[in-house]
């Protein structure tokens, strides 16, 4: 018997990746976070598959599903949502199936930057303006950040932050960036990415928070800063330059 993690996307249920998909087809049992994970997803279980939502229980409560599944044989489909090399809660429920002996697998995800850079139509990496993404997010009530890891330090590097969990403290998020980045450095929120209700606001770190007074946003969104988000006069790449040499392109003598 395994345990099959598998990161079921940011919310469109057609961006689960195809190896996903098929191990949800041959799970007898699927768990799955119910708060984030689209419903859509379930349809691909097998016919009389044992669905439990996961999204009222503990971990212990948890366990003990994986507990049941093992002595009775049967693999299981856990759904998470995102990717799950992120902020997704596997480690925990890793270690305890390691101390029971139970095995698992990966199954990496579309994570929610991706889908908000897409939603946004922008590539978060721009030439000679920004070649690094940080993802992070502040203290909250399920862990405290490592000292160190801090908005003002990250910041300090003028790289692009894609700064998840904190939209109930954009307020700090401005007050803590803009001695870093300045009033005119571009933002965009994305809320719900790749979900039909999906949303997005754009706007400076001086005006960002009268956006979201419009019409306000309160869970599921990606706080994106950097001055990446707006570039347009931009160096090209040399990646397509005609006289750029590269193994595979095969131009000789250029």
């Amino acid at each position: 018997m395994t345990v099959h993690f598998i990161g079921a996307g940011p919310g469109a249920a057609d961006l689960i990746t195809v190896r996903g998909r098929d191990l949800i087809a041959r799970c007898p049992v699927c768990l799955y976070a119910g708060s984030l994970v689209p419903e859509e997803l379930l349809a691909h279980c097998p016919p009389g598959a044992r669905i439990v939502n996961t999204a009222p229980m503990s971990l212990e409560e948890i366990e003990a599903e994986y507990i049941r599944a093992h002595e009775a044989g049967e693999d299981i489909a856990r759904l998470h949502s995102g990717d799950l090399s992120v902020w997704s809660a596997v480690a925990e429920q890793i270690r305890r199936l390691s101390a029971l002996g139970i095995d698992y697998t990966l199954t990496p995800g579309v994570p929610s930057f991706s889908a908000a850079a897409a939603a946004l139509g922008r590539e978060l990496t721009i030439p000679e303006v920004a070649q690094s993404l940080v993802l992070t997010r502040i203290s909250g009530r399920a862990s405290k950040m490592p000292e160190g890891e801090t908005l003002a330090n990250f910041a300090a590097t003028g790289t692009t932050l894609a700064i998840h969990l904190a939209i109930h403290a954009l307020d700090r998020v401005v007050a803590e960036l803009t001695p870093h980045y300045g009033p005119d450095c571009p933002v965009a929120i994305v809320a719900r990415a790749s979900w039909a209700d999906e949303r997005i606001l754009r706007g400076t770190l001086s005006t960002i928070e009268a956006e979201m007074a419009k019409d306000p946003i309160e869970r599921t969104a990606l706080i994106l800063v950097g001055p990446g988000l707006g570039a347009k006069d931009f160096r090209e790449s040399a990646l397509y330059s005609a006289d750029y040499q590269r193994r595979f392109r095969g131009r000789e003598g250029l």
